[in-house]
């Protein structure tokens, strides 16, 4: 019975590595992303923050 074994090809178990397939044109910086993630976070406040006043929104 010990020799009914069956060998399996070795392999990296059905997972598919996709960043070895396709490399996008476009390289963001990590400091480009927080500059542009503190623009849209002072954004938010400032629509917080006088957004009402300016689009006529009644407030209270």
């Amino acid at each position: 019975m010990a020799d009914d074994k069956i060998s399996m090809p070795s392999g990296i178990g059905g997972l598919v590595r996709y960043f070895d397939d396709y490399k996008s044109k476009i390289r963001f910086k990590p400091g480009h992303i927080m500059v542009l993630a503190g623009v849209i976070i002072l954004l938010v406040l400032l629509l917080h923050w006088q957004g009402g006043s300016w689009l006529g929104v009644p407030l209270g």
